[in-house]
């Protein structure tokens, strides 16, 4: 690995373990230096464990630390000499060392890391409740991403007392914003439907429905678990991109499935142009299936179906994660209780 240590800068390591360097450090230093026209005091070579191309590292707010394989990074495999023939190497090399070095809004930084949402750390931000490396930061300020964000006691207090909510969707009733002619789920939230299985000894107040988000759609004709949270953590665990909660639902299907179709389920069918992930898909009895699924594309089930052949009859969602349906009458809800973790 080759360590570059620069002028009012972290020092940046470039790890180098995979490929022939040659005469890599001449060549890197005017590279690097022209990245941002910082010049380089001196490169020296230190030792490492071997580099993960696809996940870099960042080590503390004083010293960032990114590890770069070439070969990955040209699409070439691996370069044997830096010669004139694989200057665009050292180009991409200079790009991901100018926005390893670039700031970033305090506020994206926060919903990366899974302290909040974008909108609630907005909310903090403006409020004063955050500190970047101990120093108080403001809306649209922005910080490396190796340094440290926190948010203080007020602000976490704050965050605890965000409210999120389960409810038993009806068919019929839309998930997110009211639509001409149906009605919205937010709208069951009501002291008369509170469920007699909240355990939480939590009273409803009109409060409790300013800022409640869907964290999982269902659609119209579908029935079951249903989540509405004002905490932004939540709402990323359950939909984020990268989002690993497992949602399971009963299925009722008609028309005959073949063997190879229920492989299919499981893995197998492309919706929108993208593979799917894999599912767990079971019978459950002669008409009824059921499938685990960690993702959550539009109508997801109905058309997998849809592609083997199968009809929905009925699709209820009984689970997601750890946190269950259980009980919970149709049309009513209840607050996720203090030890919940989905």
């Amino acid at each position: 690995m080759l360590r570059a240590t620069t002028q009012g800068t972290p020092s940046i390591d470039i790890e180098t373990s995979r490929i022939q360097t040659g005469a890599l450090s001449d060549i890197s230093k005017p590279i690097f230096s022209s990245a941002r026209g910082w010049p380089i005091v001196s490169l020296s070579t230190v030792k490492s464990s071997p580099p993960s191309p696809r996940k870099p590292c960042v080590n503390g707010p004083d010293r960032l630390s990114q590890c770069f394989c070439r070969g990955w990074a040209s699409g070439k495999g691996r370069v044997r000499q830096p010669n004139a023939s694989n200057v665009a190497v050292h180009k991409v090399i200079a790009r991901y060392y100018r926005k390893l070095m670039e700031k970033v809004r305090i506020s994206k930084l926060m919903a990366h890391q899974g302290l909040c949402s974008r909108r609630e750390a907005d909310a903090f931000l403006a409020a004063g409740l955050v500190t970047v490396d101990g120093q108080p930061v403001g809306v649209g300020d922005k910080a490396m991403p190796g340094q440290s964000i926190v948010l203080n006691k007020k602000g976490q207090r704050q965050q605890q007392s965000s409210v999120t909510i389960l409810i038993h969707k009806p068919i019929g009733i839309v998930s997110g914003q009211a639509e001409a002619g149906y009605v919205p789920a937010v709208s069951l939230v009501t002291a008369a439907t509170q469920s007699r299985t909240d355990r939480t000894g939590r009273a409803f107040k009109p409060s409790h429905l300013r800022g409640l988000a869907v964290a999982g759609r269902l659609d119209i004709d579908s029935t079951g678990l249903l989540v509405l949270t004002a905490d932004g953590r939540i709402a990323r665990q359950l939909i984020s991109e990268d989002s690993e909660i497992e949602k399971e639902y009963l299925v009722r299907v008609q028309g005959r499935l073949a063997e190879s179709g229920l492989h299919r389920l499981r893995h197998g069918l492309s919706l929108d142009g993208k593979p799917l992930k894999p599912a767990v898909v079971e019978w459950q009895n002669d008409d009824q299936l059921r499938f685990v699924l960690r993702e959550g594309k539009k109508r997801q089930i109905r058309r997998m179906c849809e592609l083997v052949g199968l009809r929905v009859a009925g699709l209820k969602r009984v689970s997601i994660g750890r946190v269950k349906l259980a009980d919970l009458p149709v049309g009513q809800w209840r607050f996720l209780g203090n030890h919940e973790r989905f």
